[in-house]
């Protein structure tokens, strides 16, 4: 553990803060077309609606604040998980959650023509919360109940069979192929500053639910009888809990599509350096996966430039390893 004492961790926090709004202006103003520091202020002091201009606050502003937005929610969303299952591997891309939300994207797009953003948001919740009852509930089958390894096979049992649909679905419409396929490798690109203000509200909800849930997850990982014991309602939480995680995953894969890694990546990542006290985990997971974000986002213009590299290739790219390693160490998270 990196920083010990609250007062390390406090400064840690504000440290974090600032590298992830010094690679917000990098993601600005940073990629194909060419602009400077001094073009990026000047766009927003005085737009004079050149080509550069436009890019700048069109383009790559909407795309710096949905990296850092979705990054943030994976994150959290990863920690949450982690400390309801007890599951090292835990996270909305392992355990299907975002395959299960692409799904339902999918083909409320290329099935019923949806375009309406809040009602596209409300479809990926669905899809979302389905795919977490389908794993939690198969992964609850059997003598020994809900076990770490059940529950990870589980969930990669969805992943794969949501994953399935999805392509079936698009091999018999080659129109919606076309449409959706960048989508969903997972990309901010050419995302919209209005797809992120639809969701914003289901972030926000997350976001603070999350953090009003960290004292009780504390208590929560000592051991659910001990929890019991001191008198959470156990099952009250892991509704309140399960409701935030379908919000932050949700909303995400409908800004961005399944984007991985990240949820698995961070939460270990931020309790080797803080700890495992929920009340600074969440806040620094959250600030963590939105640098992740960014800094893929930003090396993804630049690996095959002209053309980009789907974000959801490169935090896989980073991710990779690090869930090869934490499966070797085993299951178990605290």
């Amino acid at each position: 553990m990196l920083f010990k004492k609250n007062a390390q961790r406090f400064i840690g926090l504000i440290v974090t803060i600032f590298i992830l709004l010094i690679l917000m202006c990098a993601s600005i103003v940073y990629g194909y077309t060419d602009t400077s520091w001094a073009m990026v202020w000047d766009a927003f002091q005085n737009n004079n609606g050149s080509n550069e201009h436009l890019v700048i606050e069109t383009v790559r502003l909407p795309r710096a604040l949905i990296a850092a937005s979705v990054g943030s929610s994976l994150a959290i969303a990863g920690v949450i998980m982690q400390t309801l299952t007890k599951n090292a591997l835990a996270s909305p891309d392992i355990f299907g959650v975002n395959a299960g939300a692409g799904f339902a994207v999918v083909i409320a797009v290329t099935f019923f023509s949806m375009g309406n953003l809040q009602a596209i948001a409300w479809v990926a919740f669905l899809g979302a919360a389905a795919a977490a009852f389908g794993v939690y509930g198969i992964g609850s089958f059997g003598r020994e109940g809900l076990t770490p390894i059940k529950l990870t096979l589980a969930g990669a049992a969805i992943a794969a069979m949501f994953s399935s649909f999805t392509q079936g679905f698009l091999v018999i419409d080659e129109a919606a192929l076309e449409q959706v396929l960048f989508w969903l490798a997972g990309s901010v690109q050419g995302r919209k500053l209005e797809i992120l203000t639809s969701a914003l509200p289901y972030l926000l909800i997350g976001w603070m639910g999350a953090l009003f849930l960290a004292s009780k997850l504390n208590v929560l990982s000592m051991g659910e009888d001990v929890a019991k014991g001191l008198g959470l309602h156990t099952g009250f939480l892991k509704i309140g809990a399960a409701i935030v995680i379908i919000l932050l995953s949700g909303a995400s894969v409908a800004i961005a599509g399944p984007i991985g890694f990240i949820g698995i990546v961070i939460p270990h990542v931020t309790r080797s350096i803080v700890g495992i006290d929920h009340r600074w985990v969440i806040p620094f997971s959250g600030l963590l996966g939105g640098i992740l974000l960014l800094a893929a986002d930003i090396l993804a213009r630049y690996v095959i430039m002209p053309q980009e590299v789907p974000v959801g290739v490169m935090t896989a790219i980073i991710g990779t390893p690090f869930f090869i390693y934490i499966a070797r160490r085993g299951f178990h998270a605290k």
